[in-house]
């Protein structure tokens, strides 16, 4: 614990509580992971897991990690969503957030999609592995879920690239660039998923783009110019901003 400690871990106690978890008693395993930790790799990715929305996520280095204030976008998600709903984790990452969505409504129905193969081989060990794509946003999803989709859940980059290098260094040393950079001004991917989203949602269906406070006001135009009714929604606790899209029924 001195040791995360003197490294600057502002929770060194749970860190270190984690860390021993994982190496389950096996000495030379907890002083190879402490080693990774102090060099600067996410935790999360050093011990090969963590805790999303009740749900345990295997995770894999470099994978992004997912945060806790996307947790809103699923628990926005999933109300309200009726029995058999089609549900698409869009940019997915490890899957974290389709899996918290199957947790909340197990008789949901989860395909889930991101460009990075290391991300989708993750995301295949925390959802059905048949139902993750991958690919190019909605040109990696079957043709047979076009004008289906009741619900599309996406964290997509939103950071601006000139930004990047302000971010702490466990993400923008040890995530993949691609699912921390939005382009020049963060909304790169928000027009491409905004744009596509009403050819693939079902009538009533659903879109949440979490979004920054800062953007959410452009994010929340880019859905309502495609077509949807828009609101921002707020979570204060988790510091949590998401932009959602409704197709008119």
């Amino acid at each position: 614990m001195e040791r995360l400690r003197a490294a600057g871990c502002v929770y060194a106690e749970e860190e270190a509580a984690v860390l021993r978890e994982a190496a389950a008693g096996d000495d030379a395993a907890l002083e190879r992971m402490l080693a990774e930790r102090l060099a600067g790799r996410p935790l999360e990715t050093v011990v090969g897991w963590t805790e999303f929305d009740g749900v345990h996520v295997a995770l894999d280095p470099g994978v992004f990690v997912p945060r806790r204030r996307t947790s809103y976008v699923a628990r926005l998600g999933a109300a309200g969503l009726p029995t058999g709903a089609l549900v698409v984790d869009l940019c997915c990452g490890s899957g974290a957030l389709g899996a918290a969505i199957a947790r909340r409504v197990p008789a949901a129905v989860v395909h889930a999609a991101d460009l990075d193969p290391v991300a989708v081989a993750c995301a295949r060990r925390n959802l059905p592995a048949q139902r993750v794509h991958h690919g190019d946003l909605y040109a990696a999803l079957p043709d047979a879920l076009r004008g289906r989709v009741d619900l599309l859940a996406v964290n997509a980059p939103y950071v601006p690239s000139d930004q990047i290098g302000l971010m702490p260094p466990e993400a923008r040393l040890h995530e993949p660039r691609t699912a921390l950079d939005g382009g020049p001004d963060g909304l790169d991917l928000h027009r491409r998923v905004a744009g596509g989203a009403p050819a693939w949602l079902a009538p009533g269906g659903r879109v949440l783009l979490e979004t920054s406070t800062a953007q959410a006001p452009r994010t929340a135009a880019l859905l309502t110019a495609a077509g949807l009714t828009t609101q921002v929604r707020t979570d204060d606790a988790l510091g949590a901003v998401v932009a959602e899209g409704r197709l008119p029924d």
